[in-house]
């Protein structure tokens, strides 16, 4: 099962890629983590690792699988008995940048997973990526 959310932010690609490596500061753009904490140094790269703890849920280490710069990021984690990735894309377009957030979950549990959380994972999603927006488009160059 794959759950994506796409939008378009008025700012440039590179601004909204930044903002999403930072992958620390994520909880000031939104209301769907509670913290994160970059495990290594560095800059993000792959098998770079993270501890995301969000409401309501126990903390999770999440691991870098793709790194394109202003392209790709996605990581991944075990949770709920299936394995979930979290995926960005970012695509330049006429008046800014198309950004696409995802999660795929697969294992044996992930179709109950759906059945019971599928609606808050879409709602996580939507309000993550207008938190990307809001912030991209408050502090974009005029």
């Amino acid at each position: 099962m794959t759950i994506t959310h796409e939008l378009v932010i008025d700012a440039p690609v590179e601004q909204v890629w930044a903002l999403t490596v930072d992958v620390e500061s994520w909880p000031t753009m939104t209301s769907t983590m509670t913290s994160v904490e970059r495990l290594d140094d560095g800059p993000l790269r792959v098998g770079s690792t993270a501890r995301i703890k969000q409401p309501g849920q126990p903390a999770r280490v999440w691991t870098v699988t793709a790194l394109e710069p202003n392209e790709v990021f996605a990581w991944e984690t075990k949770a709920f008995g299936m394995r979930m990735v979290g995926g960005h894309r970012l695509e330049s377009v006429a008046n800014g940048c198309r950004n696409v957030l995802s999660v795929e979950m697969s294992g044996a549990l992930s179709g109950v997973v759906q059945a019971l959380l599928g609606r808050q994972f879409r709602k996580t999603i939507v309000t993550e990526n207008e938190g990307f927006r809001r912030v991209a488009q408050a502090t974009a160059a005029p």
